[in-house]
């Protein structure tokens, strides 16, 4: 089974680079499958791990960056990946 996580964060004014920086930057616990990095206007930042577990396994997540690097709390989410088309 493969779970991926999504963990997304909007960047405090004209920080959408230094978030990137950090996010990328982070060492996960374990070993990924693959590992995507994303943005989006507004300086939001997106960070999606793939890993052959469980849905309910304990998997390593990436912490909340400092307080001033962000605007909002961090989003995360879980999901199993169903199919894959090409």
């Amino acid at each position: 089974m493969t779970v991926t996580l999504m963990w997304e964060a909007a960047a405090a004014d004209d920080q959408g680079a230094e978030l990137l920086d950090w996010a990328r930057r982070q060492d996960l616990a374990g070993a990924p499958e693959r590992v995507e990095y994303l943005t989006a206007p507004g300086d939001r930042v997106l960070v999606i791990t793939w890993w052959d577990a469980p849905y309910g396994a304990e998997l390593p997540e990436l912490p909340d960056p400092p307080p001033d690097l962000v605007r909002r709390q961090v989003h995360r989410w879980r999901f199993v990946s169903v199919a894959v088309r090409s």
